[in-house]
């Protein structure tokens, strides 16, 4: 068992943007270290999202990241034989990983040619609060909601 937490280390920003949340985007798609592989894939995306929006790629970025994040979650909590789902709300540093985790992975099962255009479509529906990472969010906070009744139970 652990004894204490583990020292975070600091995330170097990524180099065109100047933006630590993509630095982690690009981390969390980083494929058997090919990180060179990955950071073209998200400025290609980003490019794309430039030339079909006219806004910023960047902005789009980071409203879709921010609209995907979960508020609040379920966590299981064992009192005496039951282990109840207790709603708990989310830090921003897991709003961050699970918004970036959740956004792949739809992103991933998306049809398309490449994986810069799938991940420019998923950019884009999430920041207008559509496709499946946002379902993916709501499906989240009805857990959350549902199980209100052991919000009580809290750590």
């Amino acid at each position: 068992m652990r004894r204490g937490t583990p020292e975070l280390r600091p995330v170097a920003p990524d180099l065109r943007y100047n933006n630590i949340a993509l630095s982690t985007f690009v981390q969390h798609m980083m494929v058997s270290g090919k990180k060179t592989v990955a950071l073209h894939q998200v400025y290609d995306a980003l490019d794309l999202i430039e030339t079909k929006t006219g806004k910023p790629g960047i902005e789009t970025f980071e409203s879709a990241i921010r609209n995907v994040g979960p508020v609040m979650e379920v966590r299981p909590r064992r009192v005496g034989g039951a282990t109840y789902q207790v709603p708990m709300e989310v830090s921003a540093d897991r709003r961050l990983t699970l918004a970036i985790r959740w956004v792949l992975a739809s992103s991933r099962s998306r049809s398309g040619k490449s994986f810069a255009e799938k991940l420019a479509a998923e950019l884009m529906d999430a920041s207008t609060n559509q496709g499946a990472s946002i379902r993916k969010r709501e499906e989240t906070h009805k857990m959350a909601e549902a199980n209100r009744a052991f919000s009580h139970y809290r750590v």
